[in-house]
């Protein structure tokens, strides 16, 4: 058994996730087991980061638009890095289309004028 928190909702409940059957218990809700299970078999997450802006506003907040493979998180970072934008940029307009292979692309979380 694999013990892990949730992290779905605010409650943080303790889960048990089977680790042959990925049978979760401990859970409040529905989400919670959905969690548990997809945490084993393939954890995810949103990436969020800045990238480098021109101008007095020297960083501009990014996050990816969908949660993408936790063990491509590094290659998500490092294609963040190597980023610089111009104004204009308008919230949700993709800076990184397809990041690191992941079908997942980086937006802007912040208009940058």
């Amino acid at each position: 058994m694999k013990e892990i928190i949730c992290i779905t909702c605010p409650k943080g409940c303790h889960l048990k996730v089977d680790e042959e059957s990925f049978a979760v218990t401990g859970n409040a809700c529905p989400r919670g087991a959905v969690y548990g299970a997809n945490e084993l078999r393939n954890p995810v997450r949103v990436v969020t980061s800045t990238v480098a802006a021109e101008g007095p506003q020297r960083r501009l907040p990014v996050k990816t638009d969908r949660p993408i493979p936790k063990g491509k998180m590094f290659e998500v970072m490092d294609e963040i890095a190597r980023v610089r934008v111009k104004a204009p940029v308008r919230v949700g307009d993709v800076l990184i289309a397809n990041v690191a292979g992941t079908d997942g692309n980086v937006v802007a979380t912040k208009a940058l004028d």
